[in-house]
């Protein structure tokens, strides 16, 4: 019952969406799509963006080798007297809201164009573990967080996105804060939250889509192994990092649409996620 109240709603928000784009404003009053006969979101619906803007303070991995650029081409009057604004980016796959597509850490795995749109818009179940993290900074969640979770609000259904909220959002942009660390070109000495083996392992076993979090990296910061990345990755299970205001989220009830920029072949790309809260 409850899968079919989730396709239909699914459905619905999907093709009130489509439909909008597709439309431009005529349809964006209510009263213009009621006589169009045209689809609305649910009645009541709200949206909450979890994603950080890209601009010069984007946080990035340490070693990357660039943060993210944006160079303007042109802004302002042409010759011929209207207006113009255009800009050239450039910035590496892996920073700021970003996804990290399977491939990159598992040979053969689903590159960012590949990611299957079933990965990436699906039910959320949140799990907290900030009360856990605010206590030490390179916590991983375990196998017995999920289990906790499950207790409170139920088993996590196979083809959930599940977002881990550590807290860590209330650090960015600061980046010593943030990562632990702010020097530039080292990644040896940085400390945040992270995924523990047995916890990524309980996620593959139960199916989820995906799986984010608020910090840097699904491992946490002294990783040396990646091991969060390698199981769930290498389960194709794609992961979401630096995702924003997550103490908006339920831990469920949320819908999230996570659609990252689609880079042929790409290890990953900056993703645009939001999430629709129940009414």
């Amino acid at each position: 019952m409850a899968r079919a109240m989730f396709c239909a709603l699914f459905t619905a928000v999907t093709l009130a969406l489509a439909i909008g784009c597709a439309a431009g404003n005529e349809a964006s009053t209510p009263k213009a799509a009621a006589t169009q006969g045209r689809l609305r979101l649910p009645e009541g619906a709200r949206f909450v963006d979890l994603t950080y803007p890209f601009d010069d303070r984007t946080i990035y991995w340490p070693t990357a080798a660039t943060g993210f650029v944006l160079n303007r081409v042109h802004h302002g009057p042409t010759e011929a007297g209207y207006f113009y604004a255009s800009n050239d980016f450039c910035a590496p796959e892996h920073g700021g809201t970003h996804l990290d597509a399977p491939i990159h850490f598992a040979e053969g795995k689903s590159t960012a164009d590949a990611v299957p749109i079933s990965r990436l818009v699906a039910p959320a179940a949140v799990v907290d573990v900030s009360a856990a993290a605010a206590k030490d900074a390179d916590y991983r969640v375990t196998r017995a967080d999920i289990e906790a979770f499950e207790r409170e609000h139920g088993a996590i259904a196979p083809g959930t996105v599940v977002l881990i909220r550590t807290g860590w959002g209330s650090r960015w942009p600061d980046r010593k804060r943030y990562l632990g660390d702010d020097r530039r070109g080292d990644a040896s000495n940085l400390h945040f939250p992270g995924i523990g083996e047995d916890a990524a392992r309980a996620l593959v076993a139960r199916k989820v889509a995906s799986v984010g979090i608020d910090t840097a990296s699904i491992d946490h910061g002294p990783s040396r192994d990646f091991i969060a990345h390698r199981v769930l990755l290498g389960a194709d299970i794609p992961a979401f990092e630096n995702v924003a205001s997550l103490e908006a989220l339920p831990a469920r009830g949320a819908l999230v649409f996570a659609l990252p920029m689609k880079i042929r072949g790409g290890s990953g790309g900056p993703l645009r996620i939001i999430a629709q809260l129940p009414r």
